[in-house]
Formats: C-alpha cells, structure tokens, sequence
C-alpha cells in the first residue's frame, strides 16, 4: 500500500547542454528541492531537447555562433552573454565565455545510455557544469569519455555509443514528448505529471509548484 504523502514524486526537466537558461534552471531547481524538508522524496530525471537540432557538428565559438544565428553584432552578443553570466554568479555558478558549441545529439543519446546506468543526471549535471565553468569541452570526444568515465560509465561502452547510433530513437521520443506537452524551448520541467513551467524559474518560484505538486498529489493522485 502507498502513501500518497510519501510517495516518490518525479520532476522532469527537458534540457539542452549548451542552454545557458538549462544551467540556471537545474541548479535552482535542485535548491528549491534541497530546501524542503522531504527533500529526498523528489527524483529528477533529465529528458531531451535539441534547441538546434541543424547545428553543425564542427565546434565554433559560442560568441560567433550567435552573432550568425541572430544576426547579432559583437556588442549585442556581449550584452546577450553579460545578462545570462550576471544572473548564474550571482546564483553562485561559474561561468567562462570561452566555450564552443556544436551539435548535441551525441551527448544526449550518451545521456540516454547513462541513464540505463542510473547515473544519468550525475554524468549530465556534471558535464553542464563543467562546460559552462571553462573546465570542459564536451565536443572533445576524448574529454567527453573522460567525463563520463568519472561519472561512473565504463569508457570502452561509452565509445561504442559515441561511434555508432544506439540510443536515437529515445532521445527523439523524448523530443517528440516535449512537443506534445507544449514545450517550445528548454528548459521545461513537468512536476508529477500534474504541472508544468517554461523557463528558467527563481528558487522561489520552482519551490512554489512543488508545494502545489505534492499538495494535488495528496488529494488524490500518483506521480
């Protein structure tokens, strides 16, 4: 018999590595569970999301990959990263300009294959975090086994998921999900299959539809 107070309750949060709004979102998201006091009755599963599911696989800098997608000049860019990087110090994260970007597909279908490992938020968070600090070029194929051999995945089964297909078509169902609940960007989180937010949210206000979440759960329903 379960406890409809007790139960576990599944957030699901669609993401894309190099969303810098992602970044933000996860870690305040993580506080606001972290604050509660049944903080451990909340599991937090990483779904996917390509935000540009056409970009190039070859690895450019971040600075000019948006000034070719926006047609942005260099000072608007600058401004377009200042705001993002003021607002995650701020949260206490770290933040280097210096990244690349490329295609994430790869990555997402090695988060797929982490999760069969149950160590998929683990490696994910890890390699976000690592990425937008300056520590981490997850485009690096040799970096990218590295990072997920420290999460816990064997390197040999990681390189055979990097050099073939396996796991595609989850990372495409996910996708495909993502749109049918409405999303049109990431990151979305979905709290108990009962309420669902678009963006990054404050700590305040992810705490404020977890309070909601358990409080409809308790009246009736199951995560």
């Amino acid at each position: 018999m379960t406890d409809k107070h007790t139960d576990p309750v599944v957030i699901e949060l669609w993401t894309d590595l190099g969303c810098p709004w992602c970044y933000l979102g996860k870690h305040r998201l993580d506080t606001a569970i972290a604050q509660r006091p049944d903080a451990d009755r909340f599991e937090l599963r990483l779904r996917s999301f390509e935000l540009d599911p056409s970009a190039s696989e070859t690895p450019e800098p971040v600075h000019e990959h948006l000034a070719g997608k926006y047609g942005a000049s260099a000072a608007q860019v600058q401004a377009m990263e200042a705001r993002i990087r003021d607002l995650a110090v701020a949260d206490g994260l770290e933040w280097s300009e210096l990244r690349s970007t490329a295609n994430s597909f790869a990555v997402h279908r090695l988060l797929k294959y982490a999760d069969t490992q149950g160590v998929g938020t683990t490696f994910f968070t890890a390699l976000q975090d690592g990425y937008f600090a300056g520590t981490l070029d997850p485009f690096d194929p040799d970096q990218l086994v590295t990072a997920a051999t420290a999460s816990g995945l064997d390197a040999a089964a990681v390189r055979a998921v990097l050099a073939g297909d396996d796991h595609a078509d989850e990372v495409r169902a996910d996708e495909a999900e993502a749109q049918a609940l409405g999303a049109t960007g990431v990151p979305f989180t979905v709290y108990g299959r009962r309420f669902a937010t678009a963006g990054a949210q404050s700590v305040e206000g992810y705490g404020q539809v977890l309070e909601q979440t358990v409080a409809a759960l308790a009246e009736g329903g199951v995560a």
